[in-house]
């Protein structure tokens, strides 16, 4: 899975020459991957589903907070022996971000081909000119 420093470096090195004698056209090639509808494209592809998934994470997170604050008895209500809501609400936290975790799993092999198929795309030109 190629994060997207790696996606950087690579676009880097396949749009530049090398520095003690050719031209460097990263930066142009950059910009104009960067304006392509394909790459802003692929940026709200990605923040679709990042942002839902802070915005949920923080809101199962804090949500722990405002109910031991808010309704100490609710939370303090025993569930199994000693074991509290509260408690379970914590442990749960670690199932959430683990689900969460693989989500991104799954969604990332699909920018990662998107990207990849940006990059292609980005060398096909390259070779033709």
């Amino acid at each position: 899975m190629k994060q997207p420093r790696d996606i950087y470096l690579m676009l880097n090195e396949m749009t530049s020459k090398s520095r003690s004698g050719g031209p460097n056209v990263s930066a142009t090639n950059w910009t104009r991957i960067a304006t392509s509808e394909e790459f802003k494209d692929l940026v709200a592809l990605k923040k679709t589903f990042i942002v839902p998934a802070c915005v949920f994470f923080l809101v199962y997170y804090f949500a722990l907070a405002v109910l031991v604050g808010y309704l100490p008895k609710f939370a303090s209500t025993r569930v199994i022996g000693t074991i509290t809501l509260a408690y379970l609400f914590a442990l749960s936290q670690f199932v959430a971000g683990w689900v969460v975790a693989a989500l991104y799993l799954v969604a990332a092999a699909k920018f990662d081909a998107l990207s990849d198929d940006i990059l292609a795309r980005v060398d096909e030109r390259q070779r033709s000119q």
